[in-house]
């Protein structure tokens, strides 16, 4: 059961109620609508993650994924692995990513030390020399930012349904269309 109670419609501006509208019905939209400040802008930046990253989809998705394990976010996982398996992530890679098992000779090279490197962000402040250095040979110096703001805005929004015990739920089973 929610922590919070959905929010007044009443309360929320017309601007953003129009802006909401274009979307899914998501528990955890509705939950983020108590700010009505700021849930258009996180949208927004999800928008961003799925349309403008020069990070590929497919590694974008095994990024969430190792977030979503690792800041045990049930609400973020159930919504990526349909997203994922749509992208090209195959079923034995989120299960080496959903038991942690990170240094799994099943992984390729690069999928390994992607995954690593965002367990890593998410489990310390510091990544490592050596891991690092390994990154910056698979990824350019932008993508390894956007894996960073990836990671970040997975880890908030996990925590955000973890904490508020936002409904588990699955609203796309691929890509979600998402509307200019």
């Amino acid at each position: 059961m929610p922590r919070l109670t959905d929010p007044d419609p009443n309360a929320v501006p017309a601007d953003v109620r129009d802006f909401l509208s274009a979307l899914p019905p998501d528990p955890m939209v509705k939950m983020m609508t108590h700010s009505v400040a700021t849930v258009k802008l996180f949208i927004q930046l999800a928008r961003a993650q799925f349309t403008s990253l020069e990070l590929p989809a497919r590694s974008r998705e095994l990024v969430i994924l190792t977030v979503a394990e690792y800041a045990e976010s049930e609400f973020v996982a159930a919504q990526h692995r349909p997203i994922s398996e749509a992208v090209g992530v195959d079923q034995r890679t989120r299960e080496i990513i959903g038991s942690r098992d990170i240094d799994s000779p099943d992984l390729s090279a690069y999928d390994g030390t992607l995954i690593r490197f965002a367990a890593e962000v998410v489990r310390s402040p510091r990544v490592p020399d050596d891991l690092f250095d390994q990154v910056r040979h698979i990824l350019s110096e932008r993508e390894i930012v956007e894996v960073l703001q990836v990671v970040g805005y997975y880890w908030s929004f996990g925590r955000m349904a973890t904490a508020l015990n936002v409904e588990v739920t699955a609203v796309y089973g691929d890509e979600p269309l998402i509307a200019d």
